[in-house]
């Protein structure tokens, strides 16, 4: 049996805001066994340094990501795509939008953890650049479940290299 390719289906991917929430809980309930409640979620977001982005088809949301910014890195704490829009490039164009905030000047990485039976997620990450870099023994409270740290880091464009070459060179 052959696994049939699915189209691309394109994403704004914007802000979220709290009109989203219904949404993306229901997209966080199908996706995970242990759910973040509407709480957890606005505990989070009201942080100074975490941000909520949704992927909108059609004015409907089909993804989202919250994370955190560090001086030097992102760190991803909440990801998923709504289990319809999986394999159309959704959660690929959202992992894009993170890579084009990197720079060698400021944050240079992003960074998550993923459980040890996600399998799923963790060769989805892999295929969009992840790798991983260490393991987190006994990380989540719900479970004795360990995590994997995966990371991406910047690299710069040919011409970034090409410009830092004739700098050191000239």
């Amino acid at each position: 049996m052959q696994c049939q390719s699915k189209p691309e289906v394109s994403v704004h991917i914007r802000w979220m805001i709290r009109r989203d929430m219904p949404e993306v809980l229901q997209i966080e309930r199908q996706s995970f066994e242990y759910p973040w409640s509407d709480d957890e979620f606005l505990n989070c977001l009201r942080q100074r340094n975490c941000v909520g982005m949704v992927a909108e088809h059609q004015g409907q949301i089909v993804g989202f990501m919250v994370y955190e910014l560090h001086r030097t890195r992102i760190h991803v704490l909440n990801f998923a795509v709504a289990p319809d829009y999986r394999r159309h490039r959704v959660g690929s164009q959202m992992i894009a939008k993170l890579v084009g905030k990197l720079s060698s000047q400021r944050r240079n990485r992003i960074v998550l953890a993923v459980r040890e039976t996600n399998l799923a997620a963790q060769l989805f990450f892999r295929e969009n650049g992840f790798r991983a870099v260490s393991i987190l023994h006994d990380f989540y409270v719900d479970t004795p479940e360990d995590a994997y740290v995966m990371q991406c880091r910047y690299r710069p464009s040919a011409a970034e290299t090409q410009q830092t070459y004739r700098r050191l060179a000239g």
